[in-house]
C-alpha cells in the first residue's frame, strides 16, 4: 500500500514550484536593494542675483546693438533748425527718415551739407534736365505739379540753366522757395549725402 508521503506530484506542479520560489527571492532582493539605495532626486539650481544681473545686462547689450544698427542703416532721427521746408517742416521739428527708401520725385529728403542736416523736396533725378524760367520749374521741358504757394526764383542761383542732373544725384528745392540754399546754390545733391526719405514729422514747438 502506498502512503500519502510517497504520492508523486504532477509534472507541471514540480516545474512551477522552484520557479515561484526563485521569483519570490528575486523580488525580495529588489525591494531591499531599492530601500538601501534610493534614487537621488533632481534638484533645480536656484538662480542667484549674479545670474539675474548677467541676463539683464546681456538683454540690454542686445537691445542697444539692434538700436544702433537700426539707426545706422535703416532709420534716421534729425531735428530741423531752419524754415527752408516750411510749411511741411518747421524750425524745431523732429523728423524720422527711412534710409532704405527708393528716392522719387516729390519726396522730401534729408541730406548732409557742410556737416549740417537739411531738408528739401526732390524735383529731378539723374539724367533729367531742370529749367527755371518766369518763376516756373520745368523738368525735361514740362512744368511740374507744384503745391507750393511760393514763387520759384533764380535770384542768388549759382548754376546755369538748363541744368542736367549728374549721375547718382538728385536736384532738390526748398518748399520755402525764397530760400535758395538748395540745388540752386549747391547744385545736385549726391545720393551718398542723402539721409533718407522723411516719413514722419513731430512738432516740437512748446515742448
Amino acid at each position: 500500500m502506498e502512503t500519502t508521503d510517497n504520492k508523486q506530484l504532477p509534472d507541471n506542479e514540480l516545474r512551477q514550484q522552484p520557479t515561484d520560489e526563485k521569483d519570490h527571492d528575486l523580488s525580495g532582493k529588489k525591494d531591499i536593494s531599492e530601500k538601501e539605495n534610493p534614487q537621488p532626486k533632481t534638484v533645480k539650481k536656484k538662480k542667484n542675483a549674479k545670474d539675474h544681473a548677467i541676463r539683464f545686462f546681456v538683454k540690454i547689450g542686445i537691445t542697444a546693438l539692434v538700436l544702433i544698427l537700426t539707426l545706422t542703416f535703416v532709420l534716421g532721427v534729425y531735428v530741423n533748425h531752419t524754415n527752408s521746408s516750411y510749411p511741411m517742416i518747421k524750425d524745431g521739428d523732429l523728423c524720422l527718415t527711412f534710409k532704405l527708401a527708393k528716392i522719387q520725385k516729390g519726396d522730401v529728403v534729408a541730406f548732409e551739407q557742410d556737416k549740417e542736416i537739411k531738408f528739401a523736396r526732390v524735383i529731378a533725378s539723374e539724367g533729367e534736365t531742370v529749367e527755371i524760367k518766369n518763376d516756373l520749374v520745368c523738368v525735361n521741358g514740362s512744368g511740374i505739379p507744384d503745391n507750393t504757394v511760393y514763387k520759384t526764383t533764380t535770384e542768388g542761383s549759382k548754376i546755369s540753366y538748363p541744368y542736367t542732373v549728374p549721375e547718382k544725384s538728385i536736384f532738390v528745392l526748398n518748399d520755402l522757395r525764397s530760400d535758395t540754399s538748395d540745388s540752386r546754390t549747391l547744385g545736385a545733391i549726391p545720393l551718398s549725402e542723402c539721409k533718407g526719405k522723411v516719413i514722419f514729422v513731430m512738432r516740437r514747438r512748446g515742448i
